[in-house]
């Protein structure tokens, strides 16, 4: 200790309190557990029920995601609360990718927006990635007097107020999406809010209601049998399997899309390396043919983002929406 000068033997003092606090093996203990993460069983946490976008998009990584990692994938659906008690579940959960929520885009966005008091918060979730997306279709009841977009734009206009609408509820996708076609194209239409697609695809189909946007499930097989007319898709692309129609950018509305999105997230505090491998493993799971192949046939685009993309695709996303809710007035259930 005599050859120690008092600075190195303060030095010395510190390291080996920081040592003893364990404030130099959190870093070592991070990547430990990164390398070898995972090591047992991944809980996806769905906030619907089976069936539908969200729990397909789960089904689409689970497969592919367990083959990779050699480690067992649950679908554990947890439908309730517009999707709130799944989303706290994982808030709350272990900070460590074992729990992962399945997050759909109108909960996500819709949610901090419209509800004052959420079990949960934006800054409670950290994003591992987008996985999947779906277009929705305009569609129409066959007496509606157009056969294309521009007809039925031009239409609505010289019928302000005499259409009516339908949606999956105040502040789903459907809902917000219209609001935001009908801010861009000018015209006046009624909503009339359902609970679900099945209620509403029935008075749509009985003329009761004249326009429903939602996703190709829902109307697919009543366009190919003629008993609704679809005016044009909202994504970026058509639809592989309703390939004679339209996007709307096609179809003369420039601008206008409107998807449904599927992305991941862990609850924050989760270990970065973490994080970053879970994401590398999801990437790889999703760009599996067979995943794609899955992805096809259930209508639904695989389409991965980083958690720096999926980030700046929420914050996008968040803006367009608060815009058209509050310009529509729009408030929840």
């Amino acid at each position: 200790m005599k050859h120690l000068t008092r600075r190195s033997l303060h030095a010395s003092l510190v390291a080996t309190a920081l040592i003893s606090t364990g404030a130099f093996l959190a870093p070592i203990a991070a990547h430990a557990q990164a390398d070898t993460y995972p090591s047992k069983p991944i809980t996806l946490v769905v906030p619907n029920p089976p069936g539908g976008l969200v729990d397909t998009s789960a089904r689409l990584v689970s497969e592919p995601l367990a083959r990779l990692t050699g480690q067992s994938v649950v679908v554990d659906n947890k439908p309730g609360g517009s999707g709130n008690l799944a989303y706290a579940n994982v808030a709350r959960s272990a900070k460590d990718g074992y729990t992962v929520l399945v997050s759909y885009s109108g909960y996500h966005i819709a949610n901090p927006i419209l509800m004052d008091k959420l079990p949960w918060e934006l800054k409670d979730l950290t994003p591992v990635g987008l996985i999947t997306v779906a277009t929705n279709v305009i569609a129409v009841h066959p007496s509606v007097p157009a056969n294309n977009l521009k007809e039925f734009i031009a239409w609505a206009k010289q019928n302000p107020g005499k259409i009516n609408y339908a949606s999956q509820g105040n502040g789903s996708v459907s809902h917000i999406g219209t609001e935001i076609f009908k801010q861009q194209t000018g015209i006046e239409m009624t909503h009339v809010p359902y609970k679900g697609s099945g209620q509403a695809i029935q008075d749509v189909l009985a003329g009761q209601v004249q326009v429903f946007i939602t996703t190709p499930p829902s109307v697919m097989g009543h366009v190919l049998n003629g008993k609704l007319k679809a005016l044009a898709v909202t994504g970026k692309t058509r639809h592989p399997q309703l390939p004679q129609v339209p996007t709307a950018s096609e179809a003369g509305l420039s601008g206008f899309e409107l998807e449904s999105w599927v992305a991941l997230y862990v609850a924050s505090g989760t270990p970065k390396d973490v994080v970053q491998k879970l994401s590398a493993d999801v990437k790889r799971s999703m760009e599996q043919p067979e995943t794609k192949q899955r992805a096809d046939a259930a209508g639904v685009e695989v389409r991965y983002l980083t958690p720096e993309n999926t980030t700046k695709l929420l914050e996008r996303d968040t803006a367009s929406w608060a815009k058209a809710i509050k310009a529509g007035n729009i408030k929840s259930d």
